[in-house]
């Protein structure tokens, strides 16, 4: 099951005897024992003259459907939006339209992929999930969204880079998937991350210098002492608080942290390999998903990558994918190399 909160922070917020979190408190602890059931095209028409003639171009165009829980853990919930229907005014419902649509825009856009499966299909999500649900994840057939419970967390709609995230870990099933666990649990985090947050700098148009690189800004509290969930340009400072403690992400392999927790800290790890692709994008420079982001991408969906990758291997793998698409000797593969012994993950040939 992936979800954008990791269970070890809603473990400490469910442990918290701190009365000022009493509801966020007991909201973790609902969200930790409630069930979630895995289940493992339209198109855009333009028309025009030229020259006299009347020319019509068609692209695709996101199918989206977004669903009401009405806060019952039941899904899908209540038909609430449709690809054709206004802006119904609850906040959560035209959030995640949104944000379905600007990840569909990233993935049509910068990469020719039509929705999640590459066909077309669908984008389901539910919002207004259970009572002061503490959590947004992907069922593996829609998005699914809680309020949070107004304490510690706010609604998880209202962050771009969460909805990209939680649509990516579908795309990533599609292209044949990485076992949740350990190295290659922490691989698919990170991927979902990397493309979390190139769609809010897509939506943005934001260059990597630009960006903030953080996934989940926006769904935390005032009153917590962090800004997001997790950083790709700094690992393990995206928050500091005294009810959740420190952000725990590494972003180098001399801090690996080596846990049986979080399916082997697939939540953690994946600081690591988020730390390579900023190294990437930051130095190629302009908008990162135009050329990290694609080596990204092709290296996920071209059919090379073993489903039990670890981090040795998606290093190789997307190296040869920016040779491939690039040249060796090129500028792309050279970042690359350089992103990944920059990280620890490989060994650079000129220090032996």
């Amino acid at each position: 099951m992936h979800a954008i909160i990791p269970p070890y922070l809603l473990a400490r917020l469910a442990a918290s005897s701190e009365p000022h979190v009493a509801r966020a408190a007991e909201a973790a602890r609902q969200t930790l024992a409630a069930p979630r059931v895995y289940r493992p095209t339209r198109a855009s028409i333009d028309l025009s003259v030229e020259g006299g003639a009347l020319v019509l171009e068609a692209s695709p165009a996101p199918d989206r459907v977004i669903s009401d829980a009405q806060h019952r853990e039941q899904l899908p919930g209540v038909r609430a939006r449709g690809e054709d229907d206004p802006a119904t005014g609850d906040a959560a419902v035209d959030e995640a339209f949104d944000g379905l649509g600007a990840t569909f825009a990233l993935f049509w856009e910068a990469f020719g992929r039509s929705s999640i499966d590459g066909a077309g299909g669908t984008l389901e999500a539910t919002v207004h999930y259970g009572e002061d649900y503490d959590n947004a994840f992907w069922n593996g057939e829609r998005m699914v969204f809680g309020d949070g419970d107004g304490e510690v967390f706010t609604g998880f709609t209202r962050s771009v880079s969460v909805i990209g995230h939680e649509l990516t870990h579908g795309v990533v099933e599609h292209a044949g998937g990485l076992q949740y666990v350990g190295q290659s649990g922490a691989l698919n985090e990170s991927i979902a991350d990397v493309f979390g947050a190139l769609t809010e700098q897509h939506l943005r148009g934001q260059t990597a210098a630009e960006a903030s690189w953080l996934i989940g800004a926006g769904i935390f509290t005032d009153a917590v002492q962090g800004d997001a969930l997790r950083s790709l340009s700094a690992p393990g400072t995206a928050y500091d608080d005294d009810v959740l403690g420190r952000d725990p992400q590494p972003a180098h392999m001399r801090d690996y942290v080596h846990t049986s927790a979080d399916n082997g800290g697939v939540h953690i790890n994946s600081g690591i390999p988020n730390k390579a692709f900023h190294l990437v994008a930051t130095a190629l420079g302009g908008h990162a998903w135009e050329r990290a982001g694609r080596i990204w991408y092709l290296t996920l969906t071209t059919g090379g990558l073993s489903d039990t990758a670890d981090f040795a291997e998606f290093a190789a793998a997307t190296h040869a994918a920016a040779t491939r698409e690039y040249g060796e000797g090129s500028e792309e593969a050279a970042a690359v190399h350089a992103a990944w012994v920059g990280v620890g993950v490989i060994e650079d040939a000129a220090q032996r």
